[in-house]
């Protein structure tokens, strides 16, 4: 069984592919100067790069986590999550607040889909 990793760094992979399941690492905002609803368009965006790069997209995702730095963000997150994810191919989801490595990212989102 092959193990396929996409943008291997000294201590992560941005995406590892195995039997037919792509595993996203946790991906943050480029520009963390903005707010939530900002930060969580950039996240997405890169979602779709990721996923599209690893042979799948948002339709085929199964789980994602998403991590804010202040559950009071929740509702700003999910104003933008509620207009990206495809209505009726929800995944299963957690969200919970945790500090994130930089103090300036308030958006951390880990997802996991299969191939097309």
């Amino acid at each position: 069984m092959t193990i396929t990793r996409l943008h291997v760094g000294p201590r992560m992979s941005e995406a590892t592919i195995h039997n037919g399941v792509v595993y996203l690492a946790g991906q943050v905002a480029g520009d963390p100067s903005q707010d939530a609803a900002g930060q969580t368009r950039q996240v997405l965006a890169a979602i779709d790069g990721l996923l599209a790069e690893a042979g799948s997209d948002k339709t085929r995702i199964l789980q994602a986590t998403i991590f804010l730095k202040s559950i009071g963000d929740f509702r700003a997150m999910n104003s933008v999550w509620d207009t990206w994810v495809p209505a009726g191919q929800t995944p299963a989801r957690a969200t919970v607040e945790a500090g994130l490595a930089r103090p300036e990212y308030l958006v951390e989102i880990k997802v996991i889909a299969a191939q097309n």
